[in-house]
């Protein structure tokens, strides 16, 4: 075999071997996370309710009623907290432009000594500093990426975040509804379903982590069931204690 070829073979396990998860979950996770959120407090709630031994029409309109609240609650949290955020990042932008408008020697300059310290040559790292300097705009992303760490053309969107949060979450709190919604008056189709949706969802997280997928979907059963076991037992205490 000829050294190309090897070199080639070389690179290309390498490129396979030298591949990485998504540490920032990227659409996955707070998909699965809204999801599974609703799951858990909208079951915990049904069975709190549940407990208190009233009708499957009251336990119905429980979980309809958490189902909405909880969905319109995240909503408005999500966009609020992603558009004061927002805010405060083009706050930070406006405040680094204007001193590239007015100082931008000193700009450069704090520019070409972050990459002295970073262990580049002085002299290249000026001249990298400079080159790169000369375009507003390139210069404005490249100190908020060494500054600021953000990305000026990739800041989320408060109505994306508010969209996403509200379907994931009315997802996942629909789940333990849906036997109630077909026709079942007991409440076990409606844990059993939603015990299973915490596996799978608790599975899917297992491509963002480190975890076996069947460590994740048992830790997050285990911990969905740990949540309506306590409310049912609340539930049946109170139910008691009032009748």
């Amino acid at each position: 075999m000829s050294i190309i070829d090897t070199e080639a073979t070389l690179h290309g396990a390498h490129r396979d071997n030298h591949t990485h998860r998504d540490v920032n979950g990227g659409w996955l996770r707070p998909a699965v996370f809204g999801a599974m959120d609703g799951l858990v407090s909208n079951l915990a709630l049904m069975t709190g309710v549940a407990g208190g031994e009233v009708s499957h029409q009251t336990i119905v309109i429980t979980g309809l009623a958490g189902l909405a609240a909880g969905a319109f609650s995240m909503a408005a949290g999500e966009y609020t907290s992603v558009a004061s955020q927002r805010e405060l990042v083009e706050a930070e932008l406006d405040i680094e432009r204007r001193e590239l408008r007015k100082h931008p020697a000193d700009e450069e300059r704090e520019l070409a000594e972050l990459y002295m310290s970073r262990g580049v040559e002085p002299k290249l790292a000026r001249e990298v500093a400079r080159q790169l300097s000369q375009d507003p705009e390139q210069a404005l992303e490249i100190h908020a990426r060494e500054e600021l760490g953000i990305d000026p053309s990739d800041l989320p969107s408060p109505t994306v975040a508010a969209v996403s949060s509200f379907a994931s979450f009315a997802l996942g709190a629909l789940l333990p509804l849906l036997p109630y919604l077909l026709g079942a008056t007991a409440l076990w189709p409606a844990v059993l379903l939603a015990l299973i949706g915490l596996f799978g969802c608790g599975a899917v997280v297992a491509k963002v982590t480190a975890r076996s997928w069947w460590f994740s979907g048992v830790r997050q059963l285990a911990l969905g069931g740990a949540a309506a076991a306590l409310t049912f037992g609340i539930g049946s205490f109170f139910g008691t204690a009032i009748g």
